[in-house]
């Protein structure tokens, strides 16, 4: 929801430091698997109990992960092996994190489960439409908003990583939050895909 509604006022932001890695000779593919490689490093820092420098350090992953896509707009580029990183290396981030909590702490780890089990479904039916239904965004593919997108997921992530006490209680309302963006997502398809 806030990468839908609240890109708008950091856009500027993210074009121009796409502009200046751009200058760089950066290029986008780079920028996103330099994206991945600062969120496994972000996972191995929390696994080291470095846990501030850690949510730091996946926060960066997570806008250079915006920024790559602007880079390719801005250069006219978008192809569909950086769509197919992106997406893939977005998982992977976000799979590195709750892997990591999950050995931390074995007494969550069900609940670790049914969260990796949420991103899947509601993934697999982004990922479906996307492959099924006509792209009408600014995007390579298909972008169904929903309730949770790449922000909340890492907020949600930073409060499990920071605030221990209720980490079980946030890894909860993540995986409710998923399941109900996986609904409207389903609605959505419905709507789109019956046409």
């Amino acid at each position: 929801m806030l990468d839908t509604y609240g890109r708008k006022y950091v856009n500027p932001i993210i074009n121009t430091f796409a502009k200046i890695l751009l200058k760089c000779r950066c290029t986008p593919n780079c920028v996103t698997t330099i994206s991945l490689i600062l969120g496994i490093v972000s996972a191995l820092l929390i696994y080291w109990d470095i846990t501030i420098p850690g949510v730091i350090i996946l926060w960066i992953s997570g806008f250079l992960d915006s920024v790559d896509g602007a880079m390719a707009r801005i250069i006219k580029k978008s192809t569909s092996w950086g769509t197919l990183m992106d997406i893939t290396f977005d998982r992977v981030v976000e799979m590195a994190v709750i892997i990591t909590l999950a050995i931390k702490y074995p007494n969550s780890q069900l609940l670790f489960c049914f969260l990796l089990c949420s991103i899947i479904l509601s993934m697999t039916i982004f990922l479906t439409v996307g492959a099924l239904s006509h792209n009408n965004g600014i995007k390579s593919f298909r972008y169904q908003a929903g309730l949770t997108e790449r922000t909340e997921g890492f907020l949600f992530l930073s409060g499990m990583v920071l605030f221990s006490g209720v980490r079980d209680g946030i890894s909860i309302l993540f995986t409710i939050a998923i399941i109900i963006t996986a609904l409207q997502r389903m609605l959505e398809a419905k709507r789109i895909l019956d046409k």
